[in-house]
This record gives C-alpha cells, structure tokens and sequence, in this order.
C-alpha cells in the first residue's frame, strides 16, 4: 500500500512537504525547514504530525535508525506547532532590558524548587547566569532576547508546580500591519463573531471592554484554535439593548503571539457597523396582472419582531428573451423573467448587503408547473393543494405506457 494513500484529504503538496522532511530526519540529514513549509506543517494537529511520524518510521524500517532519531523527530514536529492555545500564564518583556523580569512559581508549599526552560526541541534545567538568577522559588531574568524565549517551568523533584512563557515585547517601530480583523454580527441580538485570516500567528485571543484594553486582570478573555484553513474564529457575547438607540461603542482588544513576541491591537466600532443579515428565503414568485410579485421572508437568523428590525430587499432578475439583467427594490418586478436572486440588509441603518441567494428559475403558470417540485432551484407560484401529488401520478403512468409499447 503506498504511503500516499493515508493523505490524499491534505493535499499532494502538503504530503510531499512531509514526507520530504519526515525521510531527512529519519536519514540524520540537517534539514533546515522553510518558513513556508513550517506554515503548512501548523495547519495539521499534533496528532496526525505523530501518527505520520510512527508511520513512517516503521514503513522505512532502516537497520540504522536510531531511537534517538525518532524521538527528535517526534519533537521537532510538536515544536513546529508553537504555542496553541493562547498560554495560560506568561510574562512580557522589553529586548535587552537591564530592569530584570520576575517569574513566579505558583505553589503553596515552601521548599527549594528547579527552574526547567523548554524550547522547541529540549527540555533542560535553566543555567543561572548574569542575567538569570533564582530567588528562592522565583525566576528573575534580564537583557531578554530571542534565544531565551520560551516556557519555563518550575519543579519540585518530579512534580510540576507551575510554568509560564516569557514573552518578547515588539520592538516601538515594530508593528504587525495585518494584525487586523473582520467581525459581523448576524442580527442584534447578544452574539458576534470575529474572523481573523492571516497565518504568521501561532497563538490569539480577543477580548471585549476595557478590562481587557488596559489589561485588568477582570478581562474575559475568548480563545480559538486554529482551523484547518489556518483562520481563527471567535464567537462573542455583548449587552447592548437592540432595543434602545445605540450611543455606546464596543471596544475590542486582540493579543496575537508571532515567533513568541506578542502584539496587541484594540479597535472600536459600533455595534450597527458590523450587521450583516444572513441571507434572506426567496419564498414563492406569483404572476399578476402588473407583473411578478415575488414573496421574500427574512432569514431565520434576524432580529424580531420584523416589524421593528425592518429589512429592505433587492432582487436581481435576467429576462428570458434577452437575457439582460435588472434589479428592483420593489417586490413587483417585470414579467418574462427566467432566473433571480435576492438579497437583504437593515432598512434603518443601511447595514451591509446580505450574500445573494442562489439564483432560481422562475416557473410561471402553464403545463411546465410540475417542475416546482425542486423549490430549492425554482421559485413556484402558490400551487393548489395536492398538485404535486397529481404531476407524480402523471409521471408514472407516462412512465407505464411507455413500458407498456416497449414490451
């Protein structure tokens, strides 16, 4: 059976990318990975980087390959993931502070402690130096910079107390420009969500109010992992009233970890700034005398009562004779129409349009009725009660005679 097999569903590239790095620390070869190839190596689990690890180990089955060989394989592809999620406890410092930074081992019980540092690859006891000192249970570090990033932990013998990561502070004229991200709110009920696309971050989080803003230890802070596109998505809760008008902007802070500095952004907006209304049933089409009155209910997801959330529609259409197209605000729109599609957005505030629906061919009256009975694909007139059941009988007595001559 050929490797191939186990990871068509990643993508060729993606396969080859690990296979080419799983062979070479397999061979003991020095193979410096890609920022490229290390973005792509973060959008598969842990999991699935071990069992192709396992796998690949025991498929090659080389007399030579040491136990050693395998364990740093197994830990290089764990540290290739960096910090997900969002650490728990961390510490931020400046480059190459002379102020030192102080971290605390968490425990309630006096006694000598060691200090571990854990990099990508190793796990080793901290080396007290000039610029790292333990006091008593505590870390104090100073000059930070990148070679002693990293999670520290703090040990009892073999019982873990506590651990936290010692974080870079970016530089004053080092800003991350796409540290940016969309929110939308489906109607104006208590729920948003947040989308952010880009793929430098390991680890991210937002937070909404200023308690998070002026980093109060009150902040509730929301997580997200990344997902198999490499976006993270954020589900949020606020209180702003839907009911009363909006005077209040929500305040939203995001921390993002790159290369284990981390960066911070806020950004205020109101609540009506981010509606979106999912899009709206493009319910029946009846032809009447003026025209074709197209009915459209508002999606499940929006705000009620409607007569208070009100939604304007807009309807595209495409005549059958010409195949030009038009749009209209109205609900009554002209006659001899082959396909349309609608869309919606507040009324009152003018929010963002919703995505159009899927076109849908129009089914005027006449003999080609029957086919109303795909509504997801055709927009149908108001049919009689227990006119589809009679287009299936018509179907199969048609499809009977048939039969019936050919035999």
């Amino acid at each position: 059976m050929s490797l191939s097999f186990f990871f068509t569903s990643k993508g060729d590239v993606t396969m080859m990318m690990i296979i080419m790095m799983v062979h070479a620390v397999c061979n003991g070869i020095k193979m410096k990975l890609s920022e490229q190839l290390v973005h792509t190596i973060i959008k598969i689990t842990t999991t699935e980087l071990l069992l192709i690890a396992s796998f690949w180990c025991d498929f090659i089955q080389m007399k030579s390959l040491s136990m050693w060989m395998c364990g740093l394989l197994f830990i290089s592809l764990i540290g290739a993931h960096g910090l997900e999620p969002f650490p728990e406890n961390f510490v931020v410092a400046k480059r190459n502070d002379a102020n030192p930074v102080i971290l605390t081992c968490h425990t309630t019980t006096d006694g000598p402690v060691t200090w571990k540092f854990h990099d990508e690859k190793t796990e080793r006891v901290v080396e007290l130096e000039d610029n790292v000192q333990q006091n008593g249970q505590n870390l104090s570090v100073s000059e930070v910079d990148t070679p002693i990033l990293g999670k520290y932990s703090c040990w009892r013998g073999k019982e873990l107390l506590s651990s936290t990561y010692l974080l870079l502070a970016p530089d004053e004229d080092e800003e991350l420009d796409n540290l940016s991200f969309k929110c939308r709110a489906k109607s104006y009920d208590c729920n948003f969500s947040c989308d952010w696309t880009q793929t430098e971050q390991t680890a991210m989080r937002l937070g909404l109010g200023n308690e998070c803003s002026e980093r109060r230890k009150s902040c509730h802070w929301v997580s997200s992992d990344r997902l198999e596109d490499g976006t993270f998505h954020f589900e949020l809760s606020h209180s702003i009233s839907p009911y009363a008008e909006e005077s209040t902007m929500l305040e939203l802070t995001a921390e993002a970890i790159v290369n284990l500095s981390i960066f911070r952004k806020t950004k205020r907006f109101y609540l009506r700034n981010i509606v979106k209304p999912d899009s709206p049933e493009l319910v029946k089409c009846q032809e009447e005398k003026e025209g074709l009155n197209v009915t459209i209910d508002a999606p499940s997801s929006w705000s009620t009562p409607q007569s208070f959330f009100r939604l304007e529609h807009e309807i595209e259409y495409v005549f059958k004779d010409d195949g030009k197209t038009g749009r209209s605000s109205s609900n009554l729109i002209p006659k001899g129409i082959g396909k349309l599609r609608v869309r919606s957005r507040d009324s009152l505030v003018l929010s963002a349009w919703s995505q159009w629906t899927p076109w849908k061919n129009v089914m005027a009256k006449g003999k080609h009725l029957c086919k109303c009975k795909n509504t997801a694909k055709s927009c149908c007139p108001e049919l009689p009660s227990g006119f589809l059941d009679n287009c299936k009988k018509k179907r199969k007595k048609k499809k009977n005679n048939k039969q019936s001559k050919t035999s």
